[in-house]
């Protein structure tokens, strides 16, 4: 198995092997074992959607318990659904959980330990990169538009400009989203998806009206691989599928908590 299923108490979060192994803090969590309660139950991790601010820290201590970090290491992003991939350290990271972030990135990139990476997702991509050598992270966030936009090759370009990561020591792994299965989009996405330079159509299955269903996992792995990213691994959940164990944008209206992705050297 290529991700890994982690409980610690009422806790569930999945971590890819090959991150595992090469010594990595990472983790993709779901939206079980926290203390949130209504519409935000329970491990709820968005910092800006309404939920008790003592909860949502409480809900940070218990998943930087579980893999070993402060939450006062993390540096977060104010995501934009644009393509912006910004280098970070130490100075970037919060003094508090809910301080406003002071620039806009749906990519965070950093070769500092003790600076980890963290992105939230609810049907969108999360991509976490590992260069191996030099080592350097980073934590995407792919909507439809970052994908369409191609941020997941930006952020492998950005790393090999920033730290002269090569893409062929790269580790890719990919969060649960919508899937395939599930993630319709309108004539406007399917175009957009069309234009990428790969072959689209194996990641489109249409439907009605010029709908389609698209496979985001597929088009960002396709786009990695065209960036030169040769080890990639992509969970199989579907977070529209698998409401009780992921939120999903689209099956709650927007209202929802949000998982996170996280990332860090140790």
């Amino acid at each position: 198995m290529d991700f890994i299923e982690r409980e610690k108490g009422a806790l569930r979060f999945l971590t890819c092997r090959a991150l595992d192994e090469a010594g990595l803090v990472n983790a993709f969590t779901t939206r079980l074992g926290g203390v949130s309660g209504g519409e935000f139950e329970s491990l709820n991790l968005a910092v800006s959607r309404g939920d008790d601010r003592e909860k949502v820290r409480q809900n940070y201590a218990i998943i930087c318990g579980a893999l070993g970090i402060s939450p006062a290491s993390l540096a977060f992003s104010r995501q934009v659904h644009e393509d912006a991939v910004r280098p970070v350290t130490s100075a970037d990271i919060k003094k508090d959980l809910f301080d406003t972030v002071p620039y806009e990135a749906d990519g965070l990139m950093t070769k500092e330990r003790g600076v980890s990476l963290i992105i939230h997702i609810a049907d969108c991509e999360g991509i976490l990169l590992y260069c191996r050598k030099p080592e350097a992270i980073a934590a995407v966030h792919a909507g439809w538009r970052g994908t369409v936009a191609d941020i997941a090759g930006k952020a492998v370009a950005a790393m090999k400009r920033e730290y002269g990561c090569e893409p062929s020591d790269m580790v890719a792994a990919l969060a649960p989203c919508a899937s395939v299965c599930c993630y319709e989009v309108g004539p406007e996405v399917v175009e957009a998806v069309r234009k990428l330079p790969i072959d689209a159509e194996a990641y489109i299955v249409p439907t009605e009206n010029g709908h389609a269903k698209i496979d985001i996992k597929g088009i960002n792995s396709a786009l990695l691989r065209r960036a030169g990213v040769r080890e990639i691994y992509a969970s199989p959940d579907c977070t529209m599928c698998l409401p009780d164990k992921y939120w999903s944008h689209r099956m709650t209206n927007g209202r929802r908590g949000a998982q996170a992705c996280i990332i860090a050297l140790k």
